[in-house]
């Protein structure tokens, strides 16, 4: 079980308060704290959150809306499991359309056959360690409410604002459920999406997934068996990573949103298009937040044939 600012992680309610979304928001850094901060960090937009105090530690363009790429996966995810009575163990039957769009934008894949039945929980693994793009497609036409797929993803993506307006995330616009934007409208900040991360970590299903470096994972109706490679490759490089999410772009550039524990304490990070020094700079900024030095991290090296993001 991952415990979050010292306590333990726990599912959320299906409803938010506007005196909770209100308390989501991270409290500003102390004036001390605000005049400080990592050094070289190369990314355009950056933020630390000290998670159990819900507190700003450091922040760069904090509030300047990018877009995101893959990291909007984590809202896909709050959304499935912030369902009414969400079944994790509910069959999902992979559709052709969502392996032909993967094709047809080119997305990173969890490689879903056609016709396999997976889980919701295993569909969460299949889009939060791979990025699976037909994974997120799945969650969006199961999900969301309708007749026709384009209705019901939509719909979706329309439950994602809904979401993001409750947690207080005022900088942040969601017109795809994977990431992939056809009018580059996907925009959030790194403040909106460390609150994000950090209600999503106070999911233990949530955690527990993002958590894991790979998985494998065995279709309900036919003997196949799924290896899916978590993207982040800070876990298992970095002593106490315990996610979160990758996320690479043309426009937005890679990016990442990650968490950390040490002892008692937990700190959430998020990183905008960063020119390649995403994970250096996940380093120096957890290195700051704890007060330590880390030696040059050897990041964990993923399979040849697996997903990058």
């Amino acid at each position: 079980m991952v415990h979050i600012g010292g306590r333990r992680a726990r599912r959320w309610g299906a409803g938010l308060t506007a005196s909770t979304a209100a308390l989501a928001v991270a409290l500003p850094a102390t004036t001390a704290e605000a005049a400080t901060g990592p050094a070289g960090i190369a990314a355009k937009g950056a933020f630390l959150l000290d998670s159990g105090a819900n507190r700003q530690l450091w922040g760069k363009d904090a509030d300047t809306k990018r877009q995101m790429a893959s990291t909007t996966k984590i809202m896909t995810a709050a959304v499935v499991l912030d369902t009414k009575g969400v079944n994790l163990n509910k069959q999902i039957t992979v559709k052709k359309s969502y392996r032909d769009y993967v094709a047809r934008e080119k997305g990173s894949t969890a490689d879903l056959k056609v016709g396999d039945k997976l889980t919701v929980r295993q569909l969460l693994y299949g889009m939060m360690l791979p990025s699976g793009c037909d994974a997120a497609y799945a969650f969006a036409d199961t999900f969301g409410t309708g007749k026709t797929e384009a209705q019901r993803t939509k719909s979706f993506i329309a439950q994602m604002n809904k979401k993001a307006k409750a947690l207080g995330m005022k900088n942040t616009k969601y017109d795809s459920f994977d990431g992939i934007s056809q009018s580059g409208g996907n925009v959030s900040t790194p403040r909106d999406i460390a609150t994000l991360a950090r209600h999503a970590m106070q999911n233990s299903t949530f955690a527990t997934v993002v958590k894991a470096s790979s998985t494998r994972q065995k279709a309900a109706n036919v003997n196949r068996l799924y290896t899916w490679y978590n993207t982040n490759q800070l876990l298992g490089s970095y002593k106490g990573a315990i996610g979160v999410k990758t996320g690479t772009g043309t426009a937005a550039g890679p990016c990442l949103v990650f968490a950390a524990q040490r002892g008692k304490r937990t700190v959430v990070g998020v990183i905008l298009n960063d020119p390649a020094k995403r994970y250096p700079d996940a380093v120096k900024m957890l290195d700051w937040s704890f007060k330590t030095s880390t030696p040059k991290v050897k990041l964990r090296q993923l399979p040849s044939f697996a997903q990058r993001d």
